[in-house]
C-alpha cells in the first residue's frame, strides 16, 4: 500500500513568507512519515487533470528557504471552481498523486477553491488553507494579520519614506497607489506608519459607488490646505481598491482605460491606472485656475510581494505551516469532524476555522475583512492627515488663505468643499 501523501500549492499573488510555510509544512509532514509533493503554479495544472507538474519535497530541499521571498512552487490565479470539469480534473490529478492531505496557501479566492475541493472530495482529501495576502483582508479573529502583510507594510514604509524626502527636497506632490483589491489595510498601514500627508481608502466613503470627483475633492482640498499652511509638497497614498468603486460606465469612457477581469471575476486593477486618472484630475483642476501643477505618480505593491520576510513573518509562517499539518493529522474529535479548514494561529495557539463560517452569506464566497473606520486606530490615522476640517472653515483668517489659493469666494469654497469637513 502506497504511503499517504501531502500536496502543497500556492494560489493568487505572491506574499513574503510563502517559502516559510512550504518549509515548515514539509519538515513536519516528512517527520510524520508522509510523502510531500509541491504542486507547481497553483491550481493551473490540476485543473487540466495534469499531475506531472509537481516537485517531490524532502527536508533537505526546504531547510533553508524560509528567509527567502517568492515561491519555490510559483503561483497562479487559475480558478478550479469555474466549471465542474475543472473540479473533476483537480480530483483526478490529486488521486493520481495519492494525495490524502492538501495544503493551499493563498487569499480569499484560493480559500474558496480549497473549500470547493474539500466539498467535492467528500472526505477523501482533507484540506488546510493557510491565509496569505499582503492585502490583510481575510476574516481572521482578533484582527490577526494575514502572513505577508507585516513585511509588505515594513518594506512599503521604507519606499514611501524615500518619496517623502524627495517630495520635501523638490517641492513636489507624490500620489502613491497602494495594492489592496477591496480593503485599504495596506495603504492605511503604510501611510499611518510613514506619516504621509493623506491616505484615501474605499471604506471611508461607506457606499458601493464613488465618483472620481469625490476622490478629487479630497485630494484638491488637502493640497490647498497644505499650501495655506505654507507647504508646497506632500505625499498621498490612495488604495487601489477605490477603482472597484468607480462607475464602470464612466471608466470605459476615459481614453486609454481598459476594463478587464480575471478568472475570479475581479476587475484587473493594474489595467485601470488609478494613479494616472487622479493625476490628470488634480492637474486639470489646478490648471483651470491658472495654476500649473505637476503630480508624480507611483504604484506600490509589486515591489513588496516577493520581499524577504521580516522576522515577524518568518516566525509566524513557521507556526502556520506546522499547524496546518498538525490539523490535517490530528485525531481530536473537534478537528476530525472538519474535512477542511482555514488554519489560523491566534495568541500562539492553532485555531482551525471551518470554511463554511468564512463565507459571505450574500456572495457565497470567502468574506473580505475591510478596514473598520469606527475604531480609534483609524481615527488616530485621520488625526494626523492633512484633511479639510470644520475648524478650518470656522477660522476666518485661515479660510481666507485657502480661498485665495483656490481662487474662489468664501461662499463658493464652502459650497464646493464644505461637505468634506463633515465627513470625518
Amino acid at each position: 500500500m502506497a504511503k499517504k501523501a501531502l500536496g502543497i500549492l500556492v494560489g493568487g499573488g505572491p506574499a513574503p513568507g510563502i517559502n516559510g510555510v512550504i518549509s515548515a509544512a514539509t519538515i513536519e509532514a516528512r517527520e510524520k512519515g508522509l510523502d510531500v509533493f509541491g504542486i507547481y503554479d497553483g491550481y493551473k495544472w490540476l485543473a487540466k487533470g495534469d499531475s506531472s507538474h509537481v516537485m517531490p519535497l524532502e527536508i533537505k530541499d526546504v531547510s533553508r528557504i524560509h528567509l527567502t521571498g517568492g515561491s519555490i512552487l510559483r503561483t497562479s490565479r487559475e480558478n478550479p471552481t469555474k466549471s465542474p470539469e475543472k473540479m473533476t480534473n483537480v480530483l483526478h490529478a490529486l488521486t493520481e498523486l495519492n494525495i490524502s492531505y492538501l495544503i493551499t496557501i493563498g487569499g480569499d479566492d484560493t480559500a474558496f477553491g480549497a473549500k470547493s475541493i474539500c466539498d467535492a472530495a467528500a472526505g477523501k482529501i482533507r484540506v488546510a488553507h493557510v491565509p496569505k495576502t499582503i492585502d490583510n483582508d481575510l476574516p481572521l479573529p482578533e484582527d490577526t494579520s494575514t502572513f505577508g502583510f507585516q513585511t509588505a507594510r515594513h518594506v512599503g514604509v521604507q519606499i514611501v519614506q524615500n518619496l517623502m524626502e524627495d517630495s520635501r527636497t523638490t517641492n513636489r506632490w507624490y500620489l502613491v497607489v497602494a495594492m489592496g483589491r477591496k480593503a485599504g489595510h495596506l495603504a492605511l498601514g503604510i501611510g499611518k506608519a510613514a506619516g504621509v500627508t493623506n491616505v484615501v481608502i474605499g471604506e471611508e466613503f461607506n457606499k458601493n459607488k464613488v465618483t472620481l470627483g469625490e476622490v478629487g475633492d479630497i485630494l484638491e482640498a488637502s493640497i490647498i490646505k497644505r499650501r495655506a499652511m505654507g507647504k508646497e509638497n506632500g505625499v498621498v497614498i490612495v488604495a487601489e481598491g477605490i477603482a472597484e468603486l468607480l462607475d464602470l460606465d464612466d471608466l470605459k469612457k476615459v481614453p486609454g482605460v481598459q476594463v478587464e477581469f480575471d478568472d475570479y471575476g475581479h476587475i484587473l486593477l493594474a489595467e485601470i491606472d488609478l494613479g494616472k486618472l487622479l493625476k490628470r484630475e488634480i492637474e486639470r483642476r489646478f490648471a483651470e485656475r491658472g495654476d500649473k501643477m505637476r503630480v508624480i505618480t507611483s504604484e506600490l505593491g509589486y515591489e513588496l510581494r516577493c520581499a524577504d520576510p521580516i522576522p515577524f513573518d518568518a516566525a509566524y509562517v513557521r507556526d502556520l505551516g506546522y499547524s496546518a499539518v498538525r490539523f490535517l493529522l490530528s485525531n481530536k474529535p473537534e478537528y476530525q469532524k472538519l474535512n477542511g479548514a482555514l488554519v489560523a494561529v491566534i495568541g500562539g495557539r492553532m485555531m482551525p476555522l471551518a470554511f463554511d463560517k468564512l463565507l459571505d452569506p450574500q456572495t457565497g464566497k470567502t468574506s473580505v475583512r475591510m478596514v473598520d473606520v469606527t475604531t480609534e486606530s483609524y481615527q488616530v490615522a485621520r488625526e494626523y492627515m492633512i484633511r479639510l476640517e470644520k475648524s478650518d472653515l470656522d477660522d476666518p483668517e485661515f479660510l481666507e488663505k485657502m480661498c485665495t489659493i483656490a481662487k474662489l469666494s468664501k461662499e463658493k469654497f464652502i459650497k464646493k468643499f464644505g461637505y468634506l469637513a463633515k465627513a470625518k
